[in-house]
């Protein structure tokens, strides 16, 4: 089988996965690899996504790994199984760069999500409008075509969310829902549009205000995933070289915990909108 030059983000989890396995077990990649009668850098390319495995061949690394946890076993088996299922994203590998492709699979992916912001809306709940500015507002530059590219991708990213498909909370800093990043209209556009989506049974928009100092220093905007087993969770934050990914026990344990204290800290629901209400008048009135 020929070697995946550019194995996806799902691929790679699979394999991290299994190398999680393997030294949670002490053994390493030379003892699996003797113990399933292969090279060892069979192993090295299965833990790095570069080749894929069988459902038989998973099950038989479990048992060797002694690894009980049979939900994680049987979620693994299904990424295996759905590798011929590619998603709408992959129509833009080669035209847009691998971050935008990865945040789409994470996504489209997940059970639910949840994401934090700070200086602008989400881009899950963002309109064309808003999505157009924030990337003209890009360092370097960018020229046109792009611009339109990013936004039109970033419309087809909301459909799992607006259809209702994936559950969706979205925790919003105050700073986001006054920063304007083309005029006061397209924002208080925005801000309607907030509205509207946020009564959505399947989509929770919480607002986080200024003096709220419950919360560590916040200083990056993430994504939280929920897989189809907590093991699966995947996190991801935005930063001005691209995103990170997270996905190893302790870093997902932290998200959660940062999560919970948004939580706690943020607005109600309904007095998220009466204050998105309010702040969309003032924009109204400029």
């Amino acid at each position: 089988m020929a070697l995946r030059s550019n194995p996806t983000l799902r691929q790679r989890r699979l394999g991290a996965e299994l190398r999680r396995m393997r030294e949670q077990a002490g053994l390493g990649g030379s003892q699996l690899a003797r113990a399933l009668g292969i090279n060892p850098a069979h192993v090295t390319q299965m833990e790095s996504g570069k080749t894929g495995i069988s459902v038989e061949r998973l099950r038989t690394i479990a048992g060797l790994c002694m690894c009980v946890n049979q939900p994680l076993i049987d979620a693994l088996a299904d990424i295996i199984t759905e590798r011929d299922r590619g998603g709408w994203w992959e129509e833009y590998r080669g035209t847009l760069s691998e971050d935008f492709l990865e945040v789409a699979e994470i996504e489209g992916r997940a059970s639910s999500l949840s994401t934090y912001t700070m200086a602008f809306i989400p881009g899950l709940l963002q309109t064309s409008a808003y999505a157009s500015a924030v990337f003209t507002r890009s360092f370097s530059p960018l020229p046109r075509h792009e611009i339109d590219l990013r936004t039109v991708f970033r419309m087809k990213r909301q459909h799992i969310v607006r259809s209702g498909a994936t559950p969706y909370t979205a925790f919003i800093h105050e700073a986001a829902l006054r920063m304007q990043f083309s005029g006061p209209k397209v924002q208080a556009e925005q801000l309607g549009s907030l509205i509207e989506v946020s009564e959505q049974p399947t989509i929770s928009v919480r607002v986080v205000l200024f003096d709220v100092d419950v919360l560590p220093v916040p200083n990056e905007n993430f994504t939280y995933a929920e897989g189809p087993i907590p093991e699966l969770d995947t996190a991801q934050t935005d930063t001005s070289l691209g995103c990170l990914l997270f996905d190893a026990p302790a870093h997902t344990a932290r998200f959660r915990s940062l999560l919970a204290r948004i939580d706690s800290a943020a607005l109600s629901e309904e007095d998220s909108q009466e204050l998105i209400r309010s702040i969309k008048k003032d924009m109204e009135s400029k």
